[in-house]
């Protein structure tokens, strides 16, 4: 079996061959076999898809895609895209067992029947074959600031019965982290005038029962249906002392606590109608957030207590229908499709003071409470065609209609049209070389949040509303080029260039405040190399390099100074590099990976800052692929000692023109991170 802990190689051989490479086929594709993942005794398809050579997972209805709308991933099943907003790429390709995976395809996205998908993109084709058990536990610990990670994993089953397949999963994903260290504030002529200490320390659980059934009715008649209901639970707790040169000692208490209730119902249908296949699609999704933010301040003296309470309540829901009719004409594949989405936050927010007696005491906060929806109806032809046995074509127009409402104290309602649409060519001059170009005119999606009034009480930022707001545009320019290197591996380069009008970063307000808005025209160049390097040439079989590195040069106008500057929050630069080695003729498989990352800092009206970690993230793991069937994998992580950085100036008024009142510098230990995972069948 598959699934299954096994050695790759044969017993009688000295030296282990690699996998072979998989060979070229007639539709341009190149397939993987399950015997080329033999050697990482892969349980289910994640972990295939996982190592094919050069390929990394993307995309997703998750990452906060607008609507439904076109399949923006690079990973498909059986020729059909997922559909669930709420569950990921890799948690669904982490429920398909292993030995249920006939083969998978790396193909053009131009020649797939499924508009949008461009570039290289892996087909998972399985078959159920019985009831099939997986799970996964994690857990871990870190040496200073948290308790334990215990409750981390899935437990998932599949199987079918007749003309039903199934698939249910009961996972929690769950995290705790920390850092502690000082913080020093100076005054404006750079004098220390605090210093603080403060212990961070957080975590979060998300337990969810997720389900999936797929029943057809005939051939050419296929339904499925997918269910899931989760909790949310979040908390992050700050205590901080502070050690002012002139004044009493302070002591503050801060306790972040978030939790809720999230649930997706979504389904679809296909069969043929008339001279093609149309598809029907629908899908619930709702979210309610409940969040309390607590700070208080105490002194050694008889200072008498200061402190906030901010409390927040979200209800955010999306309502999706959807129909996608396909047919061939003219040696080409088309597609007519339609959506309606539905999309709406309330909130009711409340802000409090600490008053003489102990009690937190209600101030008004009208900002901070109200309602936002917007409907929007989208249509789109796509057509597809195969040029020459080298070159493939996509092109798609796309338009939308959309009506932005909102309720509360700065009610507005708003409409819009919008053209949208792709051209996209991929070129395959070689077997192992694929090359296409993506032209695309996208619209993003709105954060509705960003409609109504907040508050950072840790901080001390408030985030007004903006009723004005309207998602930012973009024309974007991509090149993918994915060349094979034989027995070495493979290697992929990206480039994006991307256009944005109305693009949304702090924005001044007309009362004197900042909130979230669009500030006008800016570009991003996007360059990234990633890939995997094979040392079975030089000597080490079963040893691997994958790769991935990002630069990103950026422009926008700073609307408070003027001034040229990267995106708030955005990423400059990064590289991640990991090492793996699964020994030859043994259930052994060990290695390190290197991260660092260097993101962009923030730019408000009155204070400039930036947050990262680093400089570099080592990790090392070790892994048996047989204990009692198991695979048990053992991470020590932050081997380096990378630590956590944030520093910012605030000023006395808005910038340019106000004076410098104070700056600080965060530098916390994160310490070392265990981690601890076992997997296995049943």
């Amino acid at each position: 079996m598959l699934g299954s802990p096994a050695i790759a190689q044969e017993a009688d051989d000295d030296v282990a061959a690699p996998p072979s490479e998989p060979a070229p086929q007639n539709s341009g594709s190149r397939v993987f076999e399950p015997a080329f993942f033999t050697q990482f005794a892969p349980r289910n398809a994640l972990d295939m898809v996982s190592r094919i050579p050069g390929f990394s997972i993307s995309g997703g209805n998750d990452n906060g895609q607008r609507g439904l709308g076109q399949a923006n991933q690079n990973v498909i099943v059986n020729g059909e895209r997922f559909s669930s907003k709420s569950d990921s790429l890799r948690d669904q390709l982490a429920r398909i067992p292993a030995d249920d995976v006939i083969r998978i395809e790396l193909v053009d996205g131009n020649t797939t029947d499924i508009p949008g998908l461009t570039g290289l993109v892996a087909n998972v084709i399985y078959e159920s074959t019985g009831p099939s058990g997986q799970f996964r536990w994690n857990t871990g610990f870190r040496a200073y600031n948290t308790e334990a990670q215990l409750f981390g994993g899935e437990v998932s089953l599949s199987g079918s019965s007749g003309r039903l397949d199934y698939t249910v999963s009961l996972s929690n994903d769950n995290n705790r982290f920390g850092a502690d260290g000082p913080t020093l504030v100076f005054g404006p002529d750079g004098s220390l005038i605090e210093e603080q200490y403060s212990k961070f320390s957080g975590g979060f659980d998300n337990p969810k029962l997720s389900t999936n059934f797929t029943y057809r009715f005939g051939e050419d008649v296929t339904a499925n249906l997918n269910l899931s209901y989760g909790e949310d639970f979040q908390f992050n707790n700050v205590p901080e002392t502070g050690k002012p040169i002139i004044g009493p000692m302070r002591f503050r208490d801060v306790r972040v606590r978030e939790n809720g209730p999230e649930y997706e119902i979504g389904g679809d249908i296909e069969f043929p109608l008339g001279p093609g296949k149309l598809k029907l699609i629908a899908l619930e999704r709702f979210e309610r957030d409940n969040f309390t933010n607590d700070l208080i301040d105490s002194f050694d003296d008889d200072t008498p207590p200061d402190g906030s309470r901010y409390h927040q309540t979200n209800g955010e829901g999306e309502r999706i229908g959807r129909f996608e009719y396909g047919w061939s004409m003219w040696d080409a594949d088309w597609q007519l499709s339609g959506e309606a989405a539905f999309n709406r936050l309330d909130r009711v927010s409340a802000l409090f003071t600490l008053g003489p007696g102990g009690e937190f005491e209600p101030i008004p906060f009208p900002g901070g409470n109200g309602g936002v929806s917007e409907d929007r109806y989208e249509g789109a032809l796509s057509y597809s065609k195969s040029l020459s046995p080298t070159l493939s074509l996509q092109a798609i127009a796309s338009a939308e209609f959309s009506t932005i409402e909102q309720t509360g104290a700065a009610a507005n309602s708003r409409s819009f049209k919008r053209p949208k649409g792709s051209l996209a060519l991929t070129w395959k001059p070689e077997d192992d070389l694929d090359i296409s170009i993506t032209a695309a005119r996208r619209v993003s999606q709105l954060s509705f949040g960003d409609f109504l009034a907040s508050v950072s009480l840790n901080d001390e930022n408030e985030n007004g509303g903006n009723n004005e707001l309207v998602p930012y545009q973009s024309w974007d320019l991509e090149l993918e080029v994915n060349k094979g290197l034989g027995k070495w591996g493979s290697v992929i380069f990206e480039a994006r260039q991307g256009w944005f009008e109305d693009f949304i970063d702090w924005f001044p307000l007309e009362d004197g405040g900042e909130a979230r808005g669009n500030i006008g025209s800016a570009d991003r160049l996007h360059l990234e190399l990633s890939g995997t390097l094979n040392l079975d040439p030089l000597g080490i079989p079963g040893a691997r390099i994958d790769f991935d590195a990002v630069k990103r040069w950026m422009s926008v106008t700073d609307p408070f100074t003027g001034e040229d500057r990267p995106f708030s929050y955005d990423l400059i630069d990064m590289i991640d590099v990991d090492f793996r080695h699964d020994v030859p003729r043994t259930d052994w498989a060990y290695g390190v990976s290197l991260f660092s990352n260097n993101p962009a800092g923030y730019s408000r009206r009155f204070e400039i800052g930036r947050g990262w970690e680093g400089p570099t993230f080592a990790n090392f793991f070790i892994e048996n692929k047989d204990v009692f069937g198991l695979t048990v994998r053992a991470n020590y992580g932050n081997a380096f000692g990378a630590r956590n950085y944030f520093s910012r100036t605030v000023f006395d008024g808005p910038r340019p023109d106000g004076e410098v009142l104070f700056s600080e510098e965060v530098d916390r230990r994160i310490g070392p991170i265990f981690r601890f995972s076992v997997s296995g069948d049943f």
